[in-house]
């Protein structure tokens, strides 16, 4: 008979056999798709250059990195490896957020919903005006910067990391913050409908430098670190036989590089798009407004600036 990839005398590993289907995730995650994709059907019709296949494409991959980051192996091999752990991390704050974004799901999960549960209960709680003031608040430069840095550092000290790895309602606990804070930090950068630029693009380039080097202080700390900072991971056995310090100082590089390359790509898109002739006509134009299903004529980057 023969064995999957991997298998040692017919013994396969628990990377191959890991794969978990968890209802509370897996039913939120299908229902978000089912909608979306409804939603973007109807609006594809309509309005096929707004609403185009990389839109479907860019919301169904983030979908994708969440239920690859909570399902997949990754999710077992995280109460044994640090780096595995880090990698889940990456999906949930760097991958999917933006991927979300791009997708502008708004709209199209309006739009997807059945109408009697929109007017009744989605419509009346979009536009009643605490919800919009917190909402608007929240995507704030100096607040969804300020959420998303506390959430990062508050989960990676030693007690809470601890007690997220072992308490399941503190681990769901965790990544359930890491996702809403990355989800408001995106926002600003990503800008999708209905927001409006807010500060000039120099200013997203800041934000994310700065993001950036707190990202490059917190991964350097598990880099150099000549002791295990997360006891529970010195523990345990890790599998391939690597040694829980160098399990750390791998989820450390896994944080930093990767990590910088998620905040870097949208700082050298913007600045090239900043130093190219036509810069401060070009940051924002696939962010104009749908007003009543359609397009504004007319409308500029300056205008909604303005």
């Amino acid at each position: 008979m023969s064995h999957p990839a991997g298998a040692v005398n017919g013994v396969t590993p628990p990377l191959f056999e890991a794969w978990t289907v968890d209802l509370w995730v897996a039913v939120p995650l299908g229902l978000a798709v089912v909608v979306y994709v409804r939603g973007w059907r109807r609006l594809h019709r309509r309005l096929p250059q707004r609403f185009g296949v990389g839109r479907l494409a860019a919301f169904v991959g983030g979908m994708v990195a969440i239920g690859a980051a909570l399902e997949s192996p990754l999710h077992s091999l995280g109460a044994q490896l640090l780096q595995a752990h880090m990698v889940q991390h990456l999906l949930l704050m760097m991958v999917a957020p933006p991927l979300l974004w791009l997708g502008a799901p708004l709209l199209p999960m309006l739009s997807g919903l059945p109408i009697r549960l929109l007017r009744r209960w989605m419509g009346a709680l979009i536009a009643w005006p605490p919800v919009t003031r917190s909402c608007r608040w929240l995507v704030r430069l100096p607040v969804a910067w300020v959420v998303f840095v506390a959430s990062t550092w508050f989960w990676h000290s030693p007690p809470l990391y601890e007690r997220a790895l072992a308490a399941e309602s503190w681990h769901y606990a965790q990544h359930a913050c890491f996702l809403a804070t990355a989800l408001l930090f995106w926002w600003p950068v990503v800008q999708p409908w209905p927001s409006r630029p807010v500060v000039p693009p120099w200013g997203i380039v800041l934000y994310l430098i700065l993001a950036d080097l707190q990202n490059t202080v917190l991964s350097a700390w598990l880099v150099f670190a000549e002791r295990v900072i997360y006891p529970s991971y010195a523990a345990v056995s890790h599998p391939w036989g690597i040694s829980a310090l160098n399990d750390q100082a791998a989820a450390g590089a896994i944080m930093w590089v990767p990590g910088s390359v998620a905040f870097l790509i949208p700082v050298a898109w913007m600045v090239g798009q900043l130093l190219s002739p036509k810069g401060s006509q070009t940051i924002g134009l696939r962010h104009q407004p749908l007003v009543d299903g359609g397009v504004r004529r007319g409308s500029t980057h300056q205008g909604e600036a303005s």
